[in-house]
């Protein structure tokens, strides 16, 4: 009996030693979970950012309107010269980030456009090019403290895209503001990058002023389901936008959310043609000189009888025989600056 007794409290004994292992490492489980790090929800922005245009410190400004905002630290993807941002942006949609913030010129806003088309995540601007034609046309200031902020504290605007497809490619590229053969893609391929460093804009006005005395050319413009029309043109320009560097408005019923594309033809003969148009143009008018025609459609075709000079949104994209474009209505969400209350100064 002694010995039966013996072994049942040898056995308590064990299983109540196994039963506190249980209890306590559980415990101890429990404490490391209580613990653990709180995961940080605060919203987080990508910067897609060109290094070539970016002034030095930009990086660290960005990084400390966003700590003062009460944003997490920004996720920096620089481009390169093989990718110029949709590579970028596809890792930060993918991150699941809050809103993508294109630094750099036009063509950096493109490609981050062409990748957030569609997505509904949002899109802010941080302007560093020459022309900045986007950000003007949007609002967005041109100071990159105060881009940053109207791109974390603003407010969501769905725009029009724009799509052009070259030469029969498959691939379609996306524009925002405009995209034309003629004189004024031939400007910006002639534009030298030291003289756009050197002076800024006015280099757009040089290389124009060297290139007016080019001949017309004919084109066949379709548009939407119409039938085709012949013109002859020096510049054939279709946009989403309709304002030009210095406020200048080329296009002055163009709407960047109205859900069609606005066109332009210009065809003068000469300086005194050139100087009407201008005229024209400063009147913001869509009337008032024979060389100046107007359309509005969902599609439109270019197909010029001989090879022109071409250009999306400022960039050159050298010479082209047809240009295929369509609006895609709402397709981006744009974050703009907020408007200031009725009557601030």
């Amino acid at each position: 009996m002694i010995g039966e007794w013996w072994f049942v409290a040898v056995a308590a004994v064990v299983v109540l030693a196994l039963l506190t292992i249980v209890v306590v490492g559980s415990r101890r489980g429990s404490t490391d979970a209580d613990q653990a790090p709180v995961q940080d929800t605060r919203p987080v922005a990508a910067v897609v950012a060109n290094p070539t245009k970016i002034e030095a410190g930009t990086r660290d400004r960005i990084a400390m309107i966003c700590e003062s905002l009460g944003w997490a630290p920004p996720v920096w993807l620089e481009t390169t010269v093989e990718d110029p941002g949709t590579g970028q942006t596809k890792a930060a949609v993918e991150r699941g980030v809050d809103v993508v913030l294109a630094a750099g010129g036009d063509g950096t806003v493109r490609a981050v456009a062409q990748v957030l088309t569609g997505t509904g995540v949002a899109m802010g601007l941080i302007p560093a090019g020459t022309g900045n034609l986007f950000a003007r046309s949007v609002g967005t200031p041109l100071d990159a403290a105060a881009a940053c902020h109207a791109a974390l504290s603003g407010h969501d605007r769905k725009i029009d895209v724009g799509f052009v497809q070259i030469d029969g490619q498959g691939e379609e590229h996306v524009f925002l503001v405009m995209a034309g053969t003629g004189f004024d893609a031939a400007v910006m391929a002639s534009t030298p990058e030291a003289l756009k460093s050197r002076v800024g804009p006015l280099a757009y006005v040089i290389s124009g002023l060297r290139g007016m005395r080019g001949h017309r050319t004919r084109v066949t413009l379709t548009f939407d389901d119409g039938p085709p029309i012949r013109r002859r043109t020096r510049t054939v320009l279709v946009g989403n936008s309709g304002t030009l560097l210095g406020g200048l408005v080329l296009m002055p019923q163009a709407e960047l959310d109205d859900g069609v594309l606005d066109v332009v033809n210009l065809s003068p003969k000469g300086v005194a043609g050139w100087l009407a148009v201008a005229m024209r143009v400063i009147s913001r008018t869509r009337h008032g000189h024979s060389r100046v025609e107007h359309w509005t459609a969902r599609s439109i075709v270019i197909a010029a009888d001989e090879p022109q000079p071409s250009q999306i949104d400022g960039d050159p994209i050298g010479d082209t025989s047809e240009l295929r474009m369509r609006v895609d209505h709402g397709a981006l969400v744009i974050r703009v600056p907020d408007l200031p209350p009725a009557g601030t100064p």
